[in-house]
């Protein structure tokens, strides 16, 4: 008797655990793959070996651009990327796109309000990216001094936050 109810014990406390972790808030790379706005994204971050990474313990900020973000690429871009030959560029291109800390929409604008509309941060590959407002909107501008418009902020995970943006930003 005593062993059955132990065995019970410890299946009661496995079944737990199983629906804490099914109630898990999700990290960021779940959330991307739960949209479809983001597929290649998603399949860019998988070429570049940046899953496992992305799922760690954080916190990042990732400014995630939209499949039509990539779409404005000149053509061929994304499949010449995606090769195996291409993962250190592409690596370099998504971690640009990374700033290591959370950086929700609060912290941006008191950054910006601090800055007269202007301020940077340092991406994970070691670049720059300038955040300004401009007519009420926030904008990256890229080393090449290309913008993406932040179309939707704090998408928040478990180990860090996103904000969408509607063009790919590419460091120098």
């Amino acid at each position: 008797m005593k062993k059955l109810l132990m065995l019970l014990a410890l299946m009661c406390g496995m079944s737990a655990l199983a629906i804490a972790q099914n109630n898990a808030t999700p990290d960021v790379v779940d959330i991307a793959i739960g949209s479809a706005d983001h597929s290649t994204l998603v399949a860019a971050v998988q070429a570049a070996g940046l899953v496992e990474t992305l799922k760690g313990e954080g916190p990042f900020t990732i400014f995630a651009p939209v499949n039509s973000a990539f779409d404005k690429l000149p053509e061929g871009t994304v499949a010449t990327l995606l090769k195996p030959e291409n993962k250190a560029t592409l690596a370099k291109i998504l971690t640009y796109h990374v700033v290591a800390g959370r950086l929700d929409s609060a912290a941006v604008v008191a950054a910006l309000q601090a800055g007269d509309g202007k301020t940077s941060v340092t991406t994970v590959s070691g670049g720059t990216l300038n955040v300004m407002l401009e007519d009420g909107r926030v904008f990256l501008q890229d080393e090449n001094g290309n913008k993406a418009a932040i179309t939707a902020v704090d998408l928040s995970g478990s180990n860090g936050v996103i904000h969408v943006i509607d063009t790919v930003v590419l460091p120098k």
